[in-house]
This record gives C-alpha cells, sequence and structure tokens, in this order.
C-alpha cells in the first residue's frame, strides 16, 4: 500500500462515476476476471481458471503487503469492481535521483470501454497519485499488438519514448523432480 494515497476517490467518468479503492483479498475473483477479459491476456495465460487461483492469491496478498506498491479497484454504483490497476512507487538514480510511479494491468471491463473510466482511472495516476508519491515520471509498458491502447495512453500526453524489453525466465522444475 502506497501510504500517501487518499483513497477511496470518486472518478468521473463519461458514462459513470466510479470509486476508486484499494483492493482486498475479496476482490481477487473481479481481478483476475478483469485479466482474463482481455485477449492479449488470454494468450498469456490469464485465463480465471480455479486451478490459479492460489498463484493469483498469492501474488495479490504479496503486493497489498507491500508499502511500495497498490493494487486499486474502481467500483461502480452497485459496488461491482469494473476497473482495476496496480501501481509501484520506483525511487530512481537517474533524473537526479526522481521517483517513477510504474502502472501496471490498467483493465476495464471490456463492456464498458470507452465510457471514459479508463481515462478517469489515468487521470487520477497522472493529477493525484505521481504527485502525493512524490513521483516524477509516471511510466508503462503496454503491448506492442495492442495499438488501440496506444492511442489511448498518448491522447493522454504519455510518450512512446522508449523502447522496452522483457525477458521470460524459463520455469525450474520442482525440487526432487
Amino acid at each position: 500500500m502506497i501510504g500517501a494515497l487518499t483513497l477511496p476517490a470518486t472518478l468521473r467518468a463519461r458514462d459513470q462515476d466510479v470509486v476508486l479503492r484499494r483492493a482486498v483479498e475479496d476482490d481477487l475473483t473481479a481481478v483476475v476476471g478483469l485479466l482474463a477479459d482481455d485477449p492479449v491476456s488470454t494468450a498469456r495465460g490469464d485465463r480465471a481458471s480455479a486451478a490459479d487461483e492460489p498463484l493469483y492469491r498469492s501474488a495479490m496478498l504479496e503486493i497489498l503487503a507491500d508499502p511500495a506498491n497498490d493494487l486499486l479497484v474502481a467500483v461502480d454504483a452497485a459496488g461491482e469492481v469494473v476497473g482495476t490497476l496496480q501501481l509501484t512507487r520506483i525511487p530512481g538514480m537517474a533524473r537526479r535521483g526522481s521517483a517513477r510511479l510504474l502502472v501496471e494491468a490498467v483493465r476495464v471491463r471490456s463492456t464498458l470501454r470507452s465510457g471514459g473510466i479508463g481515462t478517469a482511472l489515468m487521470r487520477w495516476v497522472t493529477d493525484v497519485a505521481a504527485p502525493a508519491t512524490g513521483s516524477a515520471l509516471v511510466q508503462l509498458t503496454s503491448d506492442n499488438s495492442r495499438t488501440d491502447a496506444h492511442r489511448f495512453y498518448e491522447r493522454l500526453g504519455f510518450a512512446g519514448s522508449h523502447r522496452g524489453f522483457k525477458y521470460a525466465v524459463p520455469p525450474r522444475p520442482a525440487p526432487g523432480g
């Protein structure tokens, strides 16, 4: 939990208001459902399988316990989770010792996309979360195939200024196996 953030917060989206709050363990199924409600994530294995629930629960509890991280959910008037994102504050040496705020796993329920929820979430990150955490830079990565998302982030003022690289670490065999 990034302590400097004041939550919950009501965000005004184009089609509806949502309340942004810290995720709790009971939100696990909804958050995983949002990940699985995305073709790129599904291709990576985020299928909301009950067999994977212990892995997701372990990751969620680790994120929630880490003071440099926050896992947030946007809920509608009925209390349904309609969006999520993860924030990580990273202290840095570059840019005269500036901290940066990393945004990960931004998802809005597919039936509600283009209704302003994503814009409201990201505006809150840049206008509220970044200053509150003392971050001089907000950064994110986006899969090369997400051309609509790239246009979305550029419209919000993000610049595609860097080329990102990832290395998938091969799974290790189980001990004794």
